[in-house]
């Protein structure tokens, strides 16, 4: 239930902040006051629609901020799939500030959350039906609720969910298992080329690195191959340079006839001999020297071969062996599929017919319950000052989904001989909100939401049918919080807590205040709706002996 409501800076309501009681709730004050203002307020910390027009003017923001208590697992469950921590309690806080700029923020229970967020937990908590605003009772997907909720049990509901879930489950994957044909022979035209060009690449582990070792080595090879054959070379000669050795011989030549050049010619045959053994070293690494052109050749290709697969299937050779294991698989599902297929094409028939039986028994059920409905909310409209009404639970047979096959809307005729149509198309604000009050009377005890706001349901009524809308608020107010606003005097004298909404005016600013009243203030209040500006001691008499009367239960005034 809604305990503590705070009001700052919306409209004319500066600062306010109203405690609410269990059972029911009225607002009273005198039109224009702001009563609009608070339903105004309860929308915004609700997640509804707002605009910076609320902000009062002057104010840099306007704030809301509710305090609820003993939200049911209904509520908790709604707070917990958000992703936020429900109070172990049963305790609630919903805050909103909207900026002088339009912009909002939020939070439940302390965390930032979004608008949508709100509206989510705030649907769970409260139910407005307003002049303009009873949007579940037009909302004909939302009738399918109402009936199940008058429903003795939801096993049958909770049966046929059980096999759709199961039915549902099978249809998307034999709905992806029956693709395009096209589609999947060209899926397994692709795989069996990617297949086939990892498997003829053969692969191996580590062999990136080895190839690339060893192209180290082949380039060093190349580079000792041309310092030897220089070697060889320079030492050697050819047939028409001598080499260092031939020089080496003829210098040796020329220095030995010579005995005083003995020593010289001695060290040039030395080094000759020297260049004649560096010659052969070098010759003889030459012909031993492991340098294929050939191979070197063979191994850039194959790294070359690597590294355009690695762009394709994976950086290495472990990621591209991964990737031709999972295309392998691929394949194979495609390959199978058709047994699969036929397995699931079964599965799906035998589930069909369970889901179709149990949707047919649920639309057995429910139109039973709809039977009783329809008698049911004629007569509590009956009592409301609403003869004559015919209301109607319609069914159609729609696309099986997760709440059966029935499409139910509520109709009413409000006149003889006229047929039953939409609520939409027929029913005043007013009326709205007096069905609605019918079918929560009806509802009371099973309903998950724990609180209800009625914005003016007299409107448009007389007073003896003001006083039996009264009685069905007290009555429901039993096993839901209600707050209604209201101009009825008769209303108003059967609420547990009476709020007045009063409208100053101090200097060049307007103030409305909301006060908690006692017994003579509501008295006042009282006789003020029945006899306007001027309370004379007979109205004054009148309006304490409604209160005494609603205190006592009795029914004089109905």
């Amino acid at each position: 239930m809604l305990k503590v409501l705070e009001i700052e800076n919306i409209a004319v309501i500066e600062k306010a902040a109203v405690q609410f009681d269990t059972g029911l709730n009225v607002l009273t004050g005198e039109t224009g006051a702001g009563k609009s203002i608070v339903v105004d307020a309860i929308n915004a910390i609700l997640g509804e629609r707002t605009s910076r027009e609320l902000v009062r003017h002057g104010a840099p923001q306007a704030v809301v901020r509710a305090f609820f208590e003993g939200v049911g697992p209904a509520v908790q469950a709604v707070i917990g799939n958000l992703g936020l921590e429900p109070e172990a309690d049963g305790s609630l806080v919903l805050y909103r500030r909207i900026s002088a700029e339009g912009k909002s923020s939020c939070k439940i229970n302390g965390a930032p959350c979004t608008v949508t967020m709100l509206r989510a937990v705030g649907n769970a908590l409260v139910n407005i039906h307003g002049q303009h605003d009873s949007q579940t009772l037009l909302d004909p997907e939302a009738h399918v609720h109402f009936v199940d909720m008058l429903a003795e049990s939801d096993r049958t509901l909770t049966a046929y969910q059980s096999v759709f879930h199961q039915f549902l489950s099978v249809r998307r994957r034999l709905k992806a298992l029956t693709a395009d044909e096209e589609d999947k022979e060209n899926k397994l035209d692709l795989l069996n080329y990617q297949i086939k060009e990892l498997e003829d690449a053969d692969i191996q582990i580590g062999e990136t690195e080895r190839l690339n070792a060893r192209r180290t080595e082949l380039s060093e090879a190349e580079a000792v191959r041309a310092a030897l054959q220089d070697v060889a070379y320079t030492m050697g000669g050819d047939e028409e340079f001598s080499g260092v050795c031939g020089y080496l011989r003829s210098l040796a030549a020329k220095t030995a006839p010579y005995s005083s050049l003995q020593s010289i010619s001695e060290q040039l045959y030395a080094l000759c001999d020297s260049a004649e053994t560096c010659k052969d070293d070098a010759e003889q690494k030459l012909e031993t020297l492991d340098a294929d052109p050939e191979e070197q050749a063979q191994i850039e290709e194959r790294l070359d071969q690597l590294y355009r697969l690695s762009l394709k299937y994976g950086a290495t050779e472990q990621e591209m062996l991964g990737k031709l294991d999972e295309m392998r698989a691929q394949r194979e599902e495609i390959l199978f599929a058709d047994r699969e297929l036929e397995t699931l094409s079964k599965s799906y028939d035998d589930l069909l017919l369970q889901v179709q039986a149990a949707a047919e028994n649920l639309t057995k059920e429910r139109k039973q319950v709809a039977a009783k409905l329809e008698k049911e909310v004629c007569r509590e409209l009956a009592y409301l000052d609403m003869p004559g009404i015919r209301f109607v639970v319609d069914f159609g047979k729609g696309k099986l989904s997760s709440v059966g096959q029935d499409t139910v809307q509520f109709l009413i005729s409000t006149n003889p001989g006229e047929p039953p149509k939409p609520l939409a198309k027929i029913a005043s604000g007013g009326e709205l909100s007096r069905i609605m009050l019918a079918i929560k009377t009806i509802l009371a005890h099973k309903d998950t939401v724990g609180t209800l706001i009625f914005d003016e349901i007299d409107t448009g009524v007389s007073g003896r049918a003001s006083q039996k809308i009264g009685l069905k608020l007290r009555a429901v107010a039993e096993d839901t919080q209600v707050i209604c606003v209201t101009h009825s005097a008769q209303i108003a004298s059967l609420a547990g807590a009476h709020f007045l909404i009063q409208k100053q005016v101090k200097g060049e600013r307007t103030y409305t205040h909301v006060q908690r009243l006692d017994f003579d203030g509501r008295a006042r209040e009282l006789a003020r709706i029945m006899g306007g500006l001027e309370i004379t001691p007979a109205l004054l008499s009148t309006a304490e002996e409604m209160l005494r009367t609603a205190r006592e239960g009795s029914s004089q005034w109905a």
